[in-house]
């Protein structure tokens, strides 16, 4: 049975470069991205240089920012699709995991940039998503719908910790033989 990591507390998309981001309860994700949304569109900023398809973020990560900083991201100016509550999101990197109806596989971090900051409009908001706050990209491995309340499931944990597993039992059923 998959391992309950998280759930979805927001969904954002931009149709295109500079725009505002716009909030839904529910997002089709779809092979590249998700749809509507400027990355799999191709009018991202770093289209196509460094497109992410999905990006996710921590509600935790925007509560700590806004306590330290005073800087309010909670309107989608952070630049994420799915910010979600209960996840540690760099230990899902080369993990598969599940949201809603959409399976991903977590790629790398999503560090903040100079970008963000002037999309955003106030100054600090680089330097406020630095310290793995920036949340992470992930590939879409099979798409699907997800929706505000939906779970994030740990289907597939990353390789190293598979390949420690097995090496561990097979010590263990060779000390026993």
């Amino acid at each position: 049975m998959p391992e309950v990591c998280g759930r979805v507390e927001t969904l954002w998309t931009s149709p295109e470069d500079g725009a505002p981001m716009e909030s839904h309860e529910s997002i089709e994700v779809v092979e590249g991205g998700v749809r509507g949304d400027r990355y799999l569109r191709g009018t991202g900023y770093y289209s196509p240089y460094d497109v992410c398809e999905v990006t996710f973020v921590a509600a935790e990560a925007l509560e700590t920012i806004r306590e330290e900083t005073g800087i309010d991201l909670t309107d989608g100016r952070h630049r994420r699709n799915i910010v979600v509550r209960g996840a540690t999101l760099h230990d899902l990197l080369e993990t598969t995991f599940r949201v809603g109806e959409a399976t991903f596989r977590g790629t790398r971090p999503r560090p903040p940039c100079a970008h963000v900051e002037a999309v955003a409009g106030e100054e600090g908001v680089a330097r406020a998503l630095k310290r793995k706050r920036g949340g992470i990209c992930a590939n879409v491995v099979t798409g699907g719908t997800v929706a505000v309340g939906d779970e994030l499931e740990l289907i597939e944990d990353d390789p190293r910790t598979v390949g420690k597993s097995i090496v561990d039992r097979l010590r263990e059923s060779s000390v026993e033989e």
